[in-house]
């Protein structure tokens, strides 16, 4: 309870300064008495803090399900392979279709994020369950060699430039107009709430799921789908954003336990307060100047990562 009520608290604060900060000085008395103010606020602060906090829930989330149907805590999309697989799509789309619309490139990364997430799954599957480390040191190597190939591909097509846009997040370009495919992503991710007490069952392992009745391949195809639908459609948007679906799911968890019908709504709302307050920060650091959010969030997530690692569990609040 507590921590439900720091984090909608938290989340609240962030987005009042998301509204207001920016290179294009805004006040919130300015609302009274400039009609452009208005303007500012609907067309590209309101766009821009929406957008932030659908991709930082809807990306915790996925975090949390693929950590759950791989049993491992240490992995998430974007160092499985899932989000390489995403920017893989997208430059191949780009490069065989340039015209093709912002639903064409999101069809094209789906699936391909889909394929590099089985392709994942079936290289862990014959790992030794006794060493539960291989499973993220396998996912980082697997997404770098698709990242190598992305890199690579781009090169030869001359397309090397895009690389930095895709697989480095950020919100500057957020506009009304150029952002609501992320709706879709929110729609998933309270679709995979809904389903929440079989994402946690399948956490249980493929033998105890079958036993307890679970459709252990239907859940998990389910859980593919969503993560990669929802990591192409943040790929597209706003590109890559390291760290997130690793580090907030293991923070609810040491405080709240690990059931998903509990937790996700705490993951989600840590996600997106974390991703505000990386936004937010890499507007202040440089003013006028905007650091990417996929940078800040990668020194924040280090740390993090670190203090995870060597901070002794506490109790459940």
């Amino acid at each position: 309870m507590r921590l439900g009520l720091l984090l909608g608290g938290g989340l609240f604060v962030l987005g009042l300064l998301s509204l207001f900060v920016g290179v294009i000085p805004l006040q919130p008395v300015d609302l009274l008495r400039d009609p452009a103010a208005w303007e500012l606020l609907r067309d590209s602060r309101v766009p821009r803090t929406l957008a932030v906090v659908i991709t930082g829930g809807a990306l915790a989330v996925c975090g949390a399900l693929l950590q759950s149907m791989v049993r491992n805590r240490f992995v998430e999309p974007m160092t499985t392979g899932t989000g390489q697989g995403a920017a893989l799509g997208i430059l191949f789309a780009t490069w065989a279709a340039p015209e093709a619309g912002l639903l064409t490139k999101m069809a094209v990364a789906s699936t391909t994020a889909l394929l590099a997430s089985v392709g994942f799954l079936l290289i862990i599957q014959r790992l030794p369950p006794t060493q539960p480390l291989l499973i993220p040191l396998v996912g980082l190597i697997y997404g770098g060699v698709l990242g190598a190939g992305v890199t690579f591909i781009a090169y030869q097509g001359d397309l090397i430039q895009y690389i930095d846009v895709w697989m480095n997040g950020e919100f500057s370009g957020v506009l009304r107009g150029r952002y609501e495919l992320l709706w879709v992503a929110a729609f998933v991710a309270v679709l995979t709430y809904m389903a929440a007490d079989q994402f946690a069952i399948l956490g249980l392992g493929r033998t105890a799921s079958i036993n307890l009745g679970l459709n252990y391949e239907q859940v998990m195809i389910v859980g593919l789908l969503a993560i990669s639908v929802v990591t192409a459609l943040v790929v597209v948007t706003v590109g890559a954003i390291p760290f997130l679906g690793l580090v907030v799911p293991n923070i609810v968890a040491r405080y709240a336990g690990d059931n998903l019908r509990r937790t996700l709504p705490l993951i989600a709302s840590g996600g997106a307060a974390l991703v505000l307050a990386s936004d937010v920060i890499g507007r202040l650091l440089r003013h006028p100047f905007e650091i990417p959010v996929g940078t800040v969030m990668g020194i924040l997530g280090a740390v993090i990562f670190l203090w995870l690692l060597y901070r002794p569990r506490s109790h459940a609040l």
